[in-house]
């Protein structure tokens, strides 16, 4: 089978990751336990979980000419990714992410975007070759919302499909929801782009009939363990996810989105292609590290046939 083409733009960070007991309130310092560094960055974990979800992925971002930025792209090019648009800015550093994880899988995240910061209108314009093949344009918010726009824009004019994963929280145009044909909040981001809290299924399906209202195709809801709730003009259902022992939640979202722009690029239906991004998730947080922990396409296919 032929491997569908996922153009990926975004954010690419390298993770320090500290594993707690607990999380740090504010002013306390804690001593930790193991001490690892990642890959990782929203747009860059997405592109790593599409390519080994099984999808033919070209990423465009940017990155510094350092350490970080050497490890990023030889890291892209072993998961066979093409980094033929990935900038490399010699004035500004990558992007670094501080992650304390705690016993119970939960994290705490701050980031210095770096050259993410960068990543500007001008670099979609000139990647625009990659968007003429593209069967879906896949993108978050750790790079500016200008660029994010243009991306859409562009991906409108080559008629691509655009997903998108609205993280970390922050508001949004009209203009650019109109054209996003799939937007997968979890439930925090839901609230900020709609007043409305997210505690059950049918406060899910306000918030997402809100997004719909704006213009937005279809919306999924990530719920953690609980699944993700889907909502378009067809229909509005809760898709379960799969119970695990969690080890580390960072990134399960990004998994999640990742699988999901294979799936559906792969044309399965709507509610499957989202069992099997729940499923690539559900093993992502049983493992340590933002990128280390996506699964290969035979790990998800294994594990939903085992479940």
């Amino acid at each position: 089978m032929t491997k569908p083409r996922i153009l990926v733009v975004g954010s690419s960070n390298t993770d320090m990751i500290i594993k707690l007991g607990r999380i740090p309130r504010p002013g306390e310092t804690l001593l930790g336990g193991q001490f690892v560094t990642a890959a990782g960055g929203k747009g860059a974990n997405q592109a790593v979980a599409a390519a080994r979800s099984g999808g033919d992925v070209t990423f465009v971002a940017r990155v510094g000419r350092d350490m970080f930025g050497d490890q990023a792209v030889a890291g892209f090019k072993a998961d066979k990714i093409n980094t033929r648009h990935i900038q490399r800015d010699t004035k500004t550093p990558s992007g670094v992410a501080l992650i304390f994880v705690a016993e119970s899988g939960e994290n705490s995240i701050a980031v210095a975007s770096g050259s993410n910061a960068k990543l500007l209108p001008k670099d979609i314009q000139n990647a625009e070759a990659a968007f003429k093949n593209a069967r879906m344009l896949v993108m978050q918010l750790e790079t500016p919302l200008p660029t994010i726009a243009a991306a859409a824009r562009l991906a409108k004019k080559h008629k691509i499909p655009v997903r998108l994963n609205p993280a970390p929280a922050a508001p949004l145009a009209p203009s650019l929801l109109k054209l996003v044909s799939i937007i997968t909040p979890n439930e925090t981001e839901a609230e900020l782009l709609t007043g409305i809290k997210v505690t059950d299924d049918e406060t899910a399906e306000k918030a997402a009939r809100a997004l719909l209202s704006q213009g937005v195709q279809n919306v999924i809801i990530t719920l953690g363990s609980k699944g993700a709730y889907l909502c378009n003009n067809e229909t509005a259902r809760l898709i379960p996810g799969f119970k695990v022992k969690a080890v580390d939640t960072t990134a399960a979202g990004d998994t999640f989105n990742g699988a999901l722009a294979v799936a559906l690029s792969e044309n399965q239906p709507l509610a499957d292609a989202v069992r099997f991004a729940n499923a690539a998730a559900a093993i992502s947080v049983t493992r340590l590290g933002a990128q280390p922990s996506a699964p290969t396409r035979k790990e998800i296919e294994t594990f939903i046939k085992r479940r």
